[in-house]
């Protein structure tokens, strides 16, 4: 068995290669799906959040207003609050997600798409959890994949995916009906976001594989083929039993 983190900053590509990973034999979750799901009504990490931030993160549906929440997380300088609610019960998650896969396939490679997995660690050691699993990585994941690109190119990507109008997957950039108010308040939204998270040189230098993906999706793919050999042999290697706790 294989335990693979899979990150990268905003707007990287990481999803579309966790896609490809998928196709190729992987088993794949997302972090922000295991989020999403401990963030509705009834959860404790709902309740968590709406006593922290308050009932004005609380749509009129009796849901997280997720777009409020990012606001009150990113604009007031409360982020580390938000994710010392969140970040624990989703590391939780995560691990019993990979007990079931490697209880029903010993030799799975397991890949979590997250694209905070070393803000994670950074926040935990700030937080002064050194001894914690969220302040170590390498206790949970055996291989790190950073993807990378250019941070202009990620805020493209960024504001691409979210306009209304510009979906990401037909051009990779913000569409031209998009009024100018609304790239520029999407593309700040992207840069605050950005100043929060760990620069990718950082990242490369403590990464087992890297992924280019300034180029095009060719180029992406022969990459993550490459990638996908590499984690093969390397779980083939492993003993069933294998761990790094």
């Amino acid at each position: 068995m294989l335990r693979v983190g899979l990150t990268g900053g905003l707007g990287s590509g990481k999803s579309t290669v966790a896609a490809m990973l998928r196709e190729m034999g992987a088993e794949v979750v997302e972090a922000d799906e295991l989020g999403r799901a401990l963030m509705e009504p009834g959860q404790a990490v709902f309740s968590e959040i709406v006593r922290v931030f308050g009932p004005e993160a609380v749509g009129s549906d009796g849901r997280l207003n997720r777009a409020r929440l990012a606001e009150l997380a990113f604009q007031s300088g409360r982020v580390g609050e938000l994710n010392a609610i969140v970040h624990p019960a989703v590391i939780a998650a995560q691990r019993r997600w990979m007990d079931q896969i490697f209880a029903r396939n010993p030799a799975a490679v397991a890949v979590i798409e997250s694209a905070l997995i070393f803000e994670v660690e950074r926040d935990a050691r700030a937080r002064g959890e050194h001894e914690s699993v969220l302040a170590d990585w390498r206790r949970r994941i055996d291989r790190i994949v950073v993807v990378t690109a250019p941070d202009e190119m990620k805020i493209a990507r960024y504001a691409a995916r979210i306009s209304p109008t510009g979906p990401e997957h037909t051009t990779g950039i913000p569409s031209d009906r998009s009024s100018p108010q609304e790239r520029e308040a999407v593309e700040a939204d992207a840069r605050r976001r950005l100043r929060y998270q760990i620069p990718d040189e950082q990242k490369a230098a403590r990464a087992d594989y890297i992924i280019d993906n300034s180029g095009d999706v060719h180029s992406l793919r022969v990459q993550v083929e490459h990638l996908w050999q590499r984690l093969r042999a390397e779980c083939n290697k492993s003993l069933p039993d294998e761990s790094l706790e």
